[in-house]
């Protein structure tokens, strides 16, 4: 494959220059009518935004982690950095996976394959207070790479200028409708039929989700989104795919699915959730309430058994640390951090392949959880509830899972959220559950729900 690799894109070149006062916002805001990436882990104090399309990878069915694996193996292995003064300026694909091996793009969906990663040609990174853009381009074969060095710092050069120019679009404002095609009733019936099975020892648990349909009038502006979800859900993982212009995933995750660095591997279990109180003493009950909760605690230890029994063959050590409880703005969930140490290093991909479905998003057992949830949601889900994020040269990365989301298409926006359904659930408090996750994204978009 890496022939093959080579004949058809040369040999990857990139090249770093340092980037003063331009920031992932404003490459973004540049970027419109063209392929866009985002991703920002406050926590970390990294930020990264991308433009153009230098390499796409894409893959389907059940071994697709393993192909864009392999695929990217071959992309980066003769690549060349001309400037590795900031590490974190290396190119690093973005994308992710759908949440069924199986998916068959749709319309909500026509732009995002069950795997779809890009390189792109312009991708800058905020490290703290600093900021790089680097140029990721391809010489053909047999090229001296060296001698393409003045060039493509020419060019490098001259875009950083355009980038640090105001930037032509002024936000909009848009009014919408929405749409919850599933009625209460066939939530309801569907809860009773997940705890039957439960109670007949068929599951454990399955997290059932449903829909939310908006039509905006003009088009959505998903950089005004991130911006209000930047403000409002400072400690998530934010994250941008556009892969076609006018197509884009976007979201504000509070779950990590995996961070691989190295050998050093982390994760968590986020499962079981309540509101946050008015008051900061009502708050503290409410974490304490969440704390106690028989239902929740068993949700949540569903989920951190399950990642503890996928990882362990995986690491030669694991620790799962203390649940706690962590606070967004509207809502609070169960939280187990988990880390350890890989075996045998290969990267990111196997421990996403390994993990996702968690119990958090799927169910226990997965495969019949998965079945049941295809039968029962009246959408498929594409992206919601699946793998997003990057991987850098090393096959290391860091992803994401994909809640608190939404898909745009020109006017229209998709929105999920689900609720994790155990024996103890009630069909009223669960779709409650999901009025609460919907709210981050109605409130990105200016949607009154």
């Amino acid at each position: 494959m890496q022939d093959t690799f080579q004949r058809k894109y040369g040999q990857l070149i990139s090249l770093s220059l340092p980037c003063p006062g331009v920031s992932p916002a404003d490459l973004l805001r540049h970027a419109h009518g063209q392929s866009r990436c985002f991703w920002e882990s406050a926590r970390d104090g990294v930020a990264f935004a991308g433009m153009g399309i230098a390499v796409e990878l894409m893959a389907w069915g059940a071994n697709r982690f393993a192909a864009i694996e392999d695929q990217a193996r071959d992309l980066f292995s003769n690549a060349i950095m001309l400037d590795e003064r900031e590490p974190l300026a290396a190119p690093r694909l973005f994308g992710g996976f759908a949440f069924h091996d199986d998916f068959v793009p749709d319309l909500a969906w026509a732009d995002f394959p069950p795997a779809h990663f890009v390189l792109p040609h312009y991708q800058l990174v905020r490290v703290r207070d600093m900021f790089w853009l680097t140029l990721n381009v391809h010489a053909p074969p047999g090229e001296n790479p060296h001698a393409l060095e003045a060039d493509l710092r020419e060019a490098l050069q001259a875009q950083i200028d355009r980038l640090q120019a105001p930037p032509a679009s002024p936000p909009r404002r848009s009014q919408a409708r929405v749409h919850y095609p599933m009625p209460f009733a066939d939530w309801e019936a569907a809860v009773w039929q997940i705890t039957s099975r439960i109670r007949a020892g068929d599951l454990k648990k399955v997290v059932l989700a449903r829909l939310a349909e908006a039509t905006f009038d003009p088009a959505i502006d998903v950089d005004q989104a991130l911006a209000r979800l930047e403000r409002a859900y400072p400690d998530t993982y934010r994250f941008l795919f556009e892969p076609r212009p006018g197509h884009a995933f976007f979201g504000a995750t509070p779950e990590l699915l995996a961070q691989v660095d190295g050998d050093q591997v982390a994760t968590m279990a986020l499962a079981g959730s309540i509101r946050r109180g008015a008051t900061p003493e009502e708050d503290e009950r409410m974490a304490a309430a969440l704390l106690d909760s028989a239902k929740d605690r068993n949700e949540h230890q569903i989920v951190v058994d399950q990642m503890r029994a996928r990882l362990s063959p995986l690491t030669s050590r694991l620790d799962v640390g203390a649940t706690g409880v962590i606070a967004l703005s509207n809502i609070q969930h169960l939280h187990t951090p988990i880390s350890g140490v890989l075996r045998e290093p290969r990267g990111i991909l196997p421990v996403i392949a390994t993990l996702h479905p968690t119990p958090a998003l799927g169910g226990e057992p997965r495969d019949v959880a998965m079945r049941l949830i295809s039968i029962l949601e009246p959408a498929p889900r594409g992206w919601y509830a699946a793998p997003v994020g990057w991987i850098d040269q090393r096959l290391d990365g860091q992803f994401g899972v994909a809640i608190r989301s939404a898909v745009a298409q020109d006017r229209r926006a998709w929105l999920y959220a689900g609720a994790g359904i155990v024996a103890e659930s009630d069909p009223q408090k669960e779709w409650d559950e999901t009025r609460l996750k919907f709210r981050p994204m109605l409130h990105a978009l200016n949607v009154e729900g």
